[in-house]
């Protein structure tokens, strides 16, 4: 749902090869997610649909008597009454507790089809689904990782930055926030087979193969020395168009230990082209410095628990870890801790 691109699908995709070709299909109609916030302003696309008579499913809203939905922070005037979670509803209403009750839950939730988006993809019933170019993975991380940078190859991307994947926990996750949670692939949470056979699997995955896509790893939750992030929401659009210009060999990039990285010229046209504003360059260099202590924690935090909680962890796992470390801990030996991108050539 990023400006400017069209949908697939939001959560699922099944991926084949295809004479030698990765490609995807959604095996999913539809879209659904939580509906607190859509507004005209921040999800212009979604507000349009759900706002068109058409076939909705909501759940947890305010329904007024004229049968219109609202939901937390839609913007709009919320009626005096109606029915919601709690049944019958009117402004004031409190529960057992003496607390307020809000108008409509903050887990209320909407499903619509794929096709009643205007940005939906016009691939999305190819039978052969779309061919895959690049895969990305992410998680929450306030240190370690630079915004944005591609692994050398499938191996060192499965490994180091889909195996290794770790997300800090938020408010929103019961525990204490901020707690490094280790989350390879991002999706440990329906892994229904071994681990190990997991990541083998995606290893032997590329073997069929002529063209395996480039694997990225993004980081927008990266903070400055004062806790605030140093990017904001709306540059992963550049980050995604970098990433589109690198499957399709359309610029060069700047190899590190850890993965290859952009360009300063190459974003800063990026963001003129794409948002409309400068990129300074002290704000290219503080995000794409290679910090490597906090990188090397990490490699040792995940060899640790793939050496003594997941049996039968495959060799390439700790090969591919153990050389990543070297090359930090050889570019730490002439350049210090924390190395500049303009330093790296």
């Amino acid at each position: 749902m990023v400006k400017g691109e069209t949908i697939l699908g939001d959560d699922l995709a099944y991926l084949r090869n295809i004479n030698g070709d990765v490609r995807a299909a959604n095996v999913e109609s539809g879209i659904f997610g939580i509906i607190q916030d859509v507004n005209p302003e921040g999800d212009p696309l979604i507000w349009d649909v759900l706002n068109t008579p058409g076939e909705i499913i909501f759940s947890n809203v305010l329904v007024s008597g004229t049968g219109i939905p609202y939901w937390l922070g839609d913007v709009r005037e919320v009626p005096g009454e109606g029915i919601n979670y709690s049944g019958k509803w009117w402004k004031g209403k409190k529960d057992l507790d003496g607390n307020l009750i809000p108008p409509a839950h903050k887990n209320a939730r909407y499903t619509v089809r794929l096709h009643a988006l205007k940005n939906c993809d016009p691939e999305l019933d190819n039978p052969q689904g779309v061919e895959v170019k690049g895969i990305i993975y992410g998680g929450r991380d306030s240190d370690t990782s630079c915004p944005v940078q591609e692994a050398f190859d499938w191996n060192h991307g499965v490994i180091t930055m889909a195996a290794a994947l770790e997300s800090e926990t938020t408010a929103a996750t019961i525990g204490k926030e901020g707690l490094r949670v280790f989350n390879p692939m991002s999706n440990i949470d329906f892994v229904s087979v071994p681990l190990s056979r997991y990541i083998v699997s995606h290893l032997e995955f590329v073997k069929n193969l002529d063209n395996a896509p480039s694997i990225f790893s993004v980081n927008y939750f990266l903070t400055n020395a004062d806790g605030n992030f140093m990017n904001a929401k709306e540059d992963k659009r550049v980050w995604l168009k970098w990433m589109e210009l690198r499957v399709h060999g359309d610029v060069e990039a700047i190899k590190t230990p850890t993965g290859y990285i952009p360009r300063y010229e190459d974003l800063k046209r990026l963001f003129e082209e794409v948002l409309d504003k400068d990129y300074p360059e002290k704000d290219y260099t503080e995000q794409f410095t290679v910090r490597i202590p906090e990188n090397i924690s990490k490699i040792e935090r995940i060899l640790e628990i793939y050496r003594t909680k997941v049996s039968d962890t495959p060799e390439a796992l700790f090969d591919i870890l153990e050389k990543q470390k070297q090359r930090l801990e050889e570019l730490r030996r002439y350049r210090w801790d924390y190395v500049s991108p303009h330093l790296l050539f």
